[in-house]
């Protein structure tokens, strides 16, 4: 990096923090911080829904599968997500703006101590914030990691830099901050991934063009869609993944279908995503999947090829427009990320660990949201430095196999009782089949894994947690059906429009949560049901 490329950071991080100033001044309480008010624009929600999708992970554990493995990067991983995301469009979309604009929460699993009761919904809530811990710490390591390669700064250094910055704009304002931003990062990262396709197809020419290359020694294998630890059961698995993860299970995607008017526009929104996901990331692949010609890795698993190539093909501003885009995928999910588990902990946590809590003023629970989000941007940035340990491996490892492997157990009740045809399945069903699901996971990555000849394979180590839950809490809801009128009222109003839904829900305020001490049938509701 020169003096050019300092100046394009330096100026993109300016810009970030400019951008979470403006918008302070639309955040007046805890529903604007968390969901903006039930005001925003389908199309801004669905680039923001892209956006916070993927981080650096994509340039440097993604990178070295396509380096190593090819297109497969594309058909198991992006296509996977496009796929499921359009299938909840209908799936699940409009049903979790109605969490919002019929029910009146702020957070994605607020509903839950009502669908289910406070146990089932504690349990979710600090199982989720645990993981997402460790699952930011992975994405500040992979953009701590192509940072050391241009800049020279130690990993510990990078993440420091990047976690302030992104503390500052999403702390001040908000989920409509981190939509804003996350527009101006996604022009920046169609500038720059542009720029490195143009140079990465120019360069083929010297190695018989765009045709001809595939023939070549060094991308043997690189054309095949399975291939390697991912074949057809590692795409099926993945899917099924995808398709919980995100449309809401992991949180932050939850929280854009919660932010637009309606469920409709919530509907319009994920296609919108789903579409970006089908098509963008293959302009993104492209020049990963020529890294075998152009560049050597200097790291075993291959997550430097990305960074290596943009220095070796790009001049001076366009590579520091190329390393922008890296921090701009990063901040995107880590922001997001970061106000979704504010919004967990200051509208579920919270009010059952402090008293307090529950009658914190729109004020008091809006500085509360805003210290949340650094506390979790600071236990991110220590876990980051923990990535490459012996406890977490490296960063794909954390990605693929702790997020996806752990994210199902944590899912399932949430996305699933959103669904008519899952309403028999109540607390027991639900607290059965997270902890349950968390059991096999250490089962499978862990004893069973370290007495199987080669290991488990990979598509098991993710899949088999999320297929346990799955089946124990369909079974379990037939066997003990904990359908109450309650619980149907709920289900109900979640999944039929009517009164309230969307139409008059933009200017729906989030009331300040008051949870019993019991079941979802004791406990106060801010549902008024």
């Amino acid at each position: 990096m020169n003096s050019l490329d300092w100046a394009v950071l330096i100026g993109y991080f300016g810009v970030m923090v400019a951008i979470g100033v403006w918008s302070h001044k639309r955040v007046d309480n805890v529903s604007d911080f968390f969901t903006a008010g039930g005001r925003m624009p389908w199309w801004l929600s669905g680039i923001s829904h892209h956006m916070s999708g993927y981080s650096a992970v994509m340039f440097t554990g993604y990178a070295g599968i396509a380096y190593t493995w090819g297109v497969t990067s594309f058909v198991t991983w992006s296509f996977p997500i496009a796929l499921g995301i359009a299938i909840g469009s209908k799936l699940f979309a409009p049903r979790i703006n109605r969490l919002r604009s019929r029910l009146h929460v702020a957070s994605p699993l607020e509903y839950l101590k009502n669908r289910y009761n406070l146990p089932t919904q504690q349990a979710l809530a600090w199982s989720g914030m645990l993981l997402k811990i460790v699952d930011v710490g992975a994405k500040w390591a992979a953009i701590a990691t192509l940072l050391s390669v241009f800049t020279g700064v130690s990993l510990n250094q990078g993440i420091l830099i990047t976690g302030c910055i992104t503390a500052v704009y999403c702390t001040i304002g908000g989920l409509w901050a981190d939509a804003l931003t996350e527009l101006g990062q996604f022009v920046i990262q169609l500038l720059a991934g542009v720029a490195m396709f143009v140079a990465v197809f120019v360069k083929l020419d010297d190695y018989g063009g765009f045709f001809g290359v595939w023939d070549r020694p060094e991308l043997k294998g690189h054309a095949e869609p399975l291939v390697g630890p991912y074949g057809t059961v590692f795409l099926l698995a993945f899917l099924f993944i995808k398709l919980f993860e995100y449309n809401g299970g992991m949180l932050n995607q939850a929280q854009r279908y919660m932010a637009t008017a309606t469920p409709y526009e919530a509907e319009r929104s994920a296609r919108l995503s789903a579409i970006l996901w089908l098509v963008w990331p293959l302009v993104l692949f492209f020049p990963m999947w020529m890294s075998p010609l152009l560049v050597t890795s200097e790291k075993g698993d291959g997550s430097d090829t990305y960074a290596l190539m943009t220095e070796q093909l790009l001049p001076h501003g366009l590579l520091g427009l190329v390393i922008v885009g890296f921090f701009s995928h990063t901040m995107a999910m880590c922001s997001s990320d970061a106000n979704a588990i504010a919004a967990v902990f200051t509208r579920d946590c919270a009010p059952v660990i402090w008293r307090r809590a529950r009658a914190w003023s729109e004020g008091q629970g809006l500085r509360v949201a805003r210290i949340t989000t650094v506390v979790f941007l600071g236990l991110s940035m220590a876990a980051a430095t923990q990535v490459n340990s012996p406890a977490f491996k490296d960063i794909i490892t954390v990605v693929i196999k702790w997020v996806a492997g752990l994210m199902g157990p944590m899912a399932i009740p949430m996305m699933l009782g959103l669904l008519r045809p899952f309403r028999r399945s109540g607390p027991t069903a639900a607290l059965t089949s997270w902890a349950c699901g968390l059991f096999a996971f250490w089962l499978v990555n862990y004893p069973i894994h370290w007495n199987v000849e080669g290991g488990v394979p990979l598509q098991y180590q993710v899949s088999i947690p999320l297929a346990v839950s799955l089946v124990l809490y369909i079974v379990i809801g037939f066997i003990k059906p904990e359908d109450t009128p309650e619980r149907l009222a709920i289900i109900e109003k979640i999944n039929t429009d009517g009164d309230g839904d969307g139409r008059g829900g933009a200017g729906a305020t989030a009331a300040v949560p008051a949870p019993g001490p019991g079941s979802g049938k004791d406990a106060a509701s801010p549902t008024g049901v």
